[in-house]
């Protein structure tokens, strides 16, 4: 098998401007109803509605992700597709959504821990199973509460059951290569090569 260079991975801003901070608080939050921070004077009510509040902020930047990565993986399936020697390798969808969440090349987990993405593999798995089921960014009256707190176990079962649809090749050992950008640094980059023509 021909070694390829993938296209880039490309993951576009998707937090809105309250989002960092829902996060931060639905963490805390969560460490209150454990019993592991102090409440103080909050309501149970209240910690509650801060935890789903941030959760619900998780599953629409999860959602984002999960766009970016489905139209990357996409982009390499039609590369597959116009490869007379690799059209009938039982490469599918399956196969680099695993190689992305489990064999990415080194220097694209470098980028993610510089980043500051440390899981990258559930972020990852999970964006890609909630993608499986949404078309477009949910709203908040669309989801149960219940499905809000749990949402994670839901992305990973998601995930599971769409990479269990088809027998797939494992591509690890394909000699793939890709590299990830933030759509602002790929757009910069791009412009320093226009400019340079």
């Amino acid at each position: 098998m021909v070694a390829r260079k993938l296209p880039p991975l490309i993951l576009h801003p998707f937090a809105d401007s309250g989002g960092p901070d829902k996060l931060v608080e639905s963490s805390r939050a969560s460490l209150m109803m454990q019993g592991l921070l102090p409440s103080g004077e909050r309501r149970t009510a209240d910690i509650e509605r801060t935890l789903l509040d941030g959760r619900f902020c998780e599953i629409r930047m999860l959602f984002y992700v999960g766009k970016d990565l489905s139209r990357w993986i996409e982009q390499c399936m039609e590369l597959v597709e116009r490869s007379p020697e690799m059209r009938d390798s039982g490469v599918h969808y399956q196969s680099f959504a695993a190689y992305l969440v489990s064999n990415p090349p080194e220097p694209v987990i470098v980028k993610l821990k510089k980043w500051g993405v440390a899981d990258y593999k559930s972020i990852f798995s999970r964006a890609l199973g909630l993608n499986a089921m949404l078309a477009a960014a949910p709203e908040r009256h669309g989801l149960t509460d219940d499905f809000i707190r749990n949402y994670y176990r839901y992305a990973d079962q998601l995930f599971q059951i769409r990479q269990a649809e088809v027998k797939f090749a494992d591509i690890s050992g394909f000699g793939f290569d890709f590299e990830i950008y933030a759509s602002g640094e790929y757009s910069r980059m791009l412009e320093r090569e226009w400019a340079g023509t």
